[in-house]
């Protein structure tokens, strides 16, 4: 998809032109301008070679057909994933990636062992979501079923969203934008692993997003084993710019706590989580436990364990979420996107 000399293709067509064809790409999901029937053969024609639409993705369909999985292949051969989660209640976010891999190396993530290979640019980020639009569209007139749009976006992709801030950015408000996919922005979500300059960049703009910071640990020693980022970010000089953030945009933090056995799910580490985040308004944030799908380096706490942990929490008055698993049959879960395509494809745009 190369949207970069639209602009130019519709320099002397009348200027509604530039309306629909926003309506064409944002709201009709279209594929290829064929689909657009609404202009003429020639501007159609002209729009196929210059501006493609196509996107090339390989899908891979979980077995409760809740999770998809879909590996992209950029304009230069780079690959990235992103995955739509379809909830009970007809509700579809699209996690999305920001980075081409990922510089960051965090030991329980497997984008990180691929090491980085570069930003990507704002609209190879939307058309991860127009992707999804695509084929939810298509799942919808296939089953004869009325499926709600993409409602979320979530980047919890491959890479870290503040070291690609700008493109990030742009991204957001086009996906915002009542022009462009019109999500709001209370139903976009932004993770960090604790990069603070990304954090008051984000505090200072004009919107209503979402601030995710993936914690994962109690402590710096052990955090610092799995996130070396940390070491550059202590978890007291993040914590102390998100209670800033808090003050400023008065926006709830998720606080990411991934559930690893044996490493950091014990009674002892649910009571230091306690009261390292007690420099924190309780109101400001609330913890979600990730029940992490297995890799080579960590295995997932128990649920029992993990109940457990929960409880700690709960009765030392924090606010308490558990995010159940989605796509680990597909390997589109937690800390599993590698960019590398599997043997077997369920699909193709």
């Amino acid at each position: 998809m190369n949207l970069k000399k639209l602009n130019e293709v519709l320099e002397g067509e009348p200027k509604f032109r530039q309306k629909q064809t926003r309506q064409m790409i944002f709201k009709n999901f279209i594929s290829s301008w064929q689909e657009a029937t609404n202009l003429s053969l020639q501007l159609r024609e002209v729009l196929d070679k210059e501006c493609p639409l196509s996107i090339e993705a390989d899908f891979f369909i979980g077995e409760d057909k809740k999770t998809v999985r879909a590996i992209i292949t950029l304009e230069d051969g780079a690959k990235i994933e992103s995955v739509l989660l379809r909830h009970k209640d007809g509700r579809n976010t699209v996690c999305v990636s920001s980075q081409a891999g990922c510089p960051l190396g965090c030991a329980f993530c497997a984008t990180g062992r691929l090491g980085f290979k570069r930003n990507l640019e704002p609209m190879e980020i939307v058309e991860q979501i127009l992707l999804f639009a695509r084929f939810v569209k298509k799942s919808a007139t296939l089953t004869d079923n009325v499926e709600k749009p993409i409602n979320n976006v979530v980047f919890m992709g491959m890479g870290e969203p503040f070291l690609n801030y700008e493109n990030v950015l742009r991204a957001i408000k086009i996906i915002n934008d009542k022009e462009g996919l019109n999500i709001g922005a209370r139903h976009i979500s932004v993770s960090t692993v604790g990069i603070i300059d990304g954090i008051k960049k984000i505090a200072k703009e004009k919107l209503q997003i979402n601030l995710a910071f993936s914690l994962h640990a109690p402590n710096d020693a052990l955090r610092s084993r799995i996130i070396p980022i940390n070491n550059k970010y202590s978890l007291s000089s993040v914590l102390k710019e998100i209670a800033e953030y808090y003050k400023k945009t008065k926006r709830r933090v998720m606080i990411e706590y991934v559930m690893l056995k044996n490493f950091n799910d014990s009674a002892q580490q649910a009571n230091e989580l306690i009261e390292v985040l007690s420099v924190l308004e309780r109101s400001s944030f609330f913890v979600n436990l990730i029940l992490y799908n297995q890799t080579e380096n960590f295995q997932a706490s128990s649920a029992e364990q993990t109940k457990k942990f929960k409880e700690i929490l709960e009765d030392g008055g924090v606010s308490v979420t558990l995010r159940y698993r989605f796509g680990e049959d597909i390997a589109a879960a937690c800390g599993q996107l590698t960019g590398q395509i599997a043997d077997k494809k369920d699909g193709k745009d």
